[in-house]
């Protein structure tokens, strides 16, 4: 006798979860007798997985039953085999019901499957290689939240910043950590609205060091670039890659000094070198080559890379200093991220433009940059820079007060 279905489960399916394939019908010339003994026996998982997969490419309503079963399987690979087979056969509305019963799969693949099959994921963009113009080559002098609130959804190409120490540097103070991070969290969260479908977010960070109180106290390191990833991810950032940005080590604070004169084990405190690049894509249901695809094949063209990118996950530059800003991206720097991961014309944006590197590198590779800054004494300093650097811009590069810059964005002006 069949059992009553729970009340979670539509059109009563679920009495079918458990059911297994007639014996009949799983030997008699169906060509899956070999399938189904991998699938019921020790085999390894891959072994597993084809033999579930080869099921499923049958598209046979008879083994939607088995399908069921084995979409519950603890091993997510078999799982998603099971499911993708449901999928070719979710035209019979008990399987659609029952798909979307694991909607909330415990496993992040087989939920994004999921999600993109039975919600249609898959979006439009129209004029995904274009950007608002009264945004190109635009710094803004203001809040960087106020200013972002008033920038229109997917405007942005690609969001490559340096966020304020926390509390390690004189232009970043934060009553605590918390704050810090969730003043983060919402900058990074209205670049993710912002950001066109699929496109990059790098971001660069290291651990900082909050001093001592005094001889008596010991100081603390904030893991900055681990803590603000969890919050990006839940964001809707999808991770990537992560670029270590080596330094000469002549170039790092000296703590391993006492260290080397007593050689006392518990002592031991590395010379900090490097610093992070994380790497994330907007999650988008659409591939890599959707983005390629919304571009003219001559700017695809232009903005092929050279051949002396670096090839490895380790990038060894220099520092650099400035006379107005204690910590500057190195131009190097700004280059290779700007050239591996946008297309000429296309929008760069630094919320934390510190001395506008960024808009340098951007509008030397025939990029547009969008840039905002609290301090005045920085803006002045990047827009000598960027002018003395480029002969010409186009469009011309302006300053705007974040009042001015959100009556521009509300076509007021």
């Amino acid at each position: 006798m069949t059992q009553p279905c729970p009340q979670a489960a539509p059109r009563c399916i679920m009495a079918t979860l458990m059911t297994t394939l007639p014996e009949d019908a799983s030997r008699n010339g169906l060509g899956v007798g070999h399938s189904l003994a991998i699938l019921e026996g020790d085999a390894p998982t891959q072994d597993k997985r084809e033999a579930m997969s080869a099921i499923g490419r049958r598209r046979d309503p008879q083994f939607i039953p088995l399908l069921m079963r084995h979409s519950r399987s603890a091993n997510p690979d078999i799982a998603l085999q099971a499911i993708r087979g449901l999928l070719a056969l979710k035209r019979f509305p008990e399987v659609a019901d029952y798909l979307w019963t694991l909607a909330a799969h415990p496993n992040d693949m087989v939920r994004d499957v999921l999600a993109m099959e039975l919600q249609d994921g898959r979006s439009v963009e129209d004029n995904h290689a274009e950007s608002p113009d009264f945004m190109k080559n635009v710094i803004v002098h203001g809040d960087v939240l106020e200013t972002i609130a008033s920038v229109p959804d997917r405007s942005v190409h690609l969001t490559f910043t340096s966020p304020p120490y926390f509390n390690a540097r004189e232009y970043s103070k934060y009553q605590s950590y918390e704050e810090y991070l969730g003043f983060l969290d919402q900058v990074f969260s209205e670049a993710h609205r912002i950001t066109k479908e699929g496109r990059f977010f790098v971001l660069n960070t290291s651990p900082v060091i909050a001093p001592r109180a005094g001889r008596k106290y010991a100081s603390r390191r904030y893991p900055v670039p681990y803590d603000v990833h969890a919050r990006l991810t839940a964001n809707g950032w999808e991770f990537i890659d992560d670029i270590v940005w080596a330094k000469p080590e002549k170039s790092a604070k000296n703590r391993v000094a006492g260290f080397e004169m007593h050689r006392k084990p518990l002592t031991y405190k590395t010379n900090a070198r490097t610093e992070m690049l994380m790497v994330y894509r907007k999650k988008s249901y659409e591939l890599i080559d959707w983005n390629l695809r919304q571009y003219p094949e001559d700017i695809v063209e232009k903005s092929k890379v050279d051949d002396d990118f670096e090839r490895s996950n380790v990038w060894n530059i220099a520092p650099t200093t400035d006379s107005v800003h204690s910590a500057v991206f190195p131009t190097k720097l700004c280059e290779q991220v700007v050239k591996l991961y946008s297309f000429v014309g296309d929008l760069v944006f630094d919320p934390f433009a510190g001395s506008g590197t960024l808009g340098l590198a951007a509008a030397q590779l025939k990029r547009n940059f969008f840039l905002t800054e609290m301090n005045i004494d920085y803006i002045v300093r990047m827009q000598s820079r960027i002018m003395r650097a480029t002969s010409v811009i186009s469009p011309p590069m302006r300053i705007m007060h974040e009042r001015d810059f959100r009556r521009s964005a509300a076509g007021d002006e």
